[in-house]
């Protein structure tokens, strides 16, 4: 049996929701989960590697509605998984790029902690 959440938003709300977050926040994770209980591994990691450099920034649970939001989130990025990153309104990647950044030491400018 597949669990699936029911969603109260439709397509629009999703994308309305989705391009506030972007515009509205310095760094912005829409994640699988919450900070409190990432629900994989890739969010987890994530979380992690933003929280070791930027203290204040938005999350966005997006099992919800994981469909509206990959459909939303594409209009911003090419990138397909969650999580997804976005610093300034720009798009930088998922956890993988992060842990990227964060070995060759870039990941603090990216997040503009510095």
């Amino acid at each position: 049996m597949t669990f699936t959440p029911e969603s109260e938003s439709d397509a629009e709300e999703i994308q309305q929701r989705v391009d506030e977050a972007i515009a509205d926040n310095d760094v912005v994770l829409f994640m699988k989960g919450n900070r409190l209980m990432p629900q994989c591994g890739y969010s987890k990691r994530a979380l992690e590697l933003i929280g070791q450099h930027v203290s204040e920034f938005e999350t966005v649970d997006v099992l919800p509605a994981l469909d509206q939001y990959r459909e939303a989130l594409a209009e911003h990025s090419d990138w397909e998984t969650i999580p997804q990153t976005y610093v300034d309104g720009e798009f930088v990647g998922g956890s993988d790029v992060l842990a990227e950044l964060d070995e060759r030491g870039e990941l603090a400018a990216s997040l503009n902690a510095e």
